[in-house]
């Protein structure tokens, strides 16, 4: 028998709890236990992502809450300042070239962050632009850009928004939308949500909703404006997915027993040992500043195969882990931590890495990386 874990940076573990939930018998969307639940549900995402403002909450993946996040706020020929600092930065780009917005790229190395001040100087440059496209935490790079510094320098211009993905960022580390003034943020069911994939959710300022009063691009599904009139009355514009709005009742219950401090510490002091652990056991991080506290990025040892890493916590224990995307192929491999996640989930995975890696005949003395982030897990 062989034990299956998931620690892949999405879908994330689903607690037993939440399973159950989801597991009642269906009823229908438009009946008044939906409201009931739909109403206490986005009483919580407002907690969640810290705003006053409605959360729209969409059946997609968190792809589709970009997609709207775009095509709900740009017009053909408006123009967008996008950071590209990973695979997901890459598809901010994509995206706004593909709703016929004239794009400027700033284009950040793989494994840093990026220097808020090109942003400044950017819109200093052109004050015309309408939004800035960024990441919290670029998932495919481990890396977590400063989001707060950036809606300092955004939020003087009165018609240019900061969107955040923060699909691998909300719910692990602190993001305070309302109080930074960040004016789209955006996040997904299946990373620190607990959920399996299916929801998108996409919180929006005032400032946001003006500039959506001007657009003339047309969106059908991702209809922001149609969501927010039929969210504010408990109900969606189209079939929700019911049975993950049940989960995310009980995932938001558990979540404020804990409370915002209690997840935002629990999931540092997780990332700490991981990234403490693989670096006891002689390994080196990818990111060379700022990590995410959502996955940490490991760079293969030379003449080690990040790809048959990947594949062999997978094969021989069980263990889904991520491997590198596009030229970072072979040179790196991911592991989650965020979520339903504890302390022996971090010694579990330091433990298979260690015993991967001496399978595969690098030098490892087995133990060394488990019992640095041993020490760390117990000083909490």
């Amino acid at each position: 028998m062989l034990k299956r874990y998931l620690l892949a940076p999405g879908p994330t573990p689903v607690p037993p709890e939440v399973l159950l939930a989801m597991a009642r018998p269906m009823f229908h969307h438009r009946a008044p236990e939906f409201d009931k639940v739909f109403a206490e549900v986005r009483d919580g995402l407002k907690w969640l992502f810290q705003t006053k403002n409605n959360v729209l909450v969409l059946a997609a993946s968190g792809t589709g809450g970009m997609e709207g996040s775009v095509s709900n706020f740009l017009s053909p020929g408006d123009k967008a300042l996008t950071i590209n600092g990973g695979k997901f930065g890459e598809r901010w780009t994509k995206l706004c070239k593909t709703f016929g917005a004239e794009v400027t790229e700033i284009k950040v190395e793989w494994g840093r962050a990026v220097d808020p001040q090109t942003v400044a100087d950017a819109l200093k440059k052109d004050p015309g632009i309408k939004a800035v496209y960024v990441q919290a935490s670029e998932t495919s790079t481990g890396v977590a850009h400063d989001v707060k510094a950036l809606a300092e320098i955004v939020k003087p211009y009165g018609e240019t928004i900061l969107v955040v993905d923060a699909i691998t960022a909300l719910g692990v580390f602190d993001i305070k939308t309302d109080e930074w003034g960040i004016d789209v943020v955006i996040t997904g069911s299946q990373k620190a949500l607990m959920l399996p994939p299916g929801l998108a959710f996409v919180s929006v300022s005032d400032k946001a909703w003006q500039l959506a009063e001007k657009v003339k691009n047309t969106a059908f599904y991702f209809n922001f404006k149609k969501e927010h009139e039929n969210q504010q009355k408990n109900q969606t514009a189209y079939t929700p997915a019911v049975s993950l709005i049940v989960g995310l009742q009980e995932v938001l219950k558990m979540m404020k027993a804990e409370g915002l401090e209690g997840v935002f510490g629990r999931q540092a002091l997780l990332a700490k040992a991981m990234r403490e652990g693989v670096q006891g056991a002689g390994l080196a991080l990818f990111p060379k500043e700022s990590p995410s506290d959502a996955l940490t990025a490991i760079s293969a040892p030379e003449g080690v195969d990040g790809q048959a890493i990947y594949k062999n916590l997978r094969v021989q224990y069980g263990m889904t882990a991520a491997g590198g995307q596009d030229h970072l192929k072979g040179k790196i491999f991911r592991v989650s931590h965020m979520g339903y996640m504890d302390r022996f989930d971090i010694i579990m995975a330091v433990a298979a890495i260690e015993m991967v890696l001496k399978g595969l005949g690098h030098p490892v003395k087995l133990g060394s990386g488990v019992a640095k982030a041993q020490e760390i897990l117990m000083a909490k």
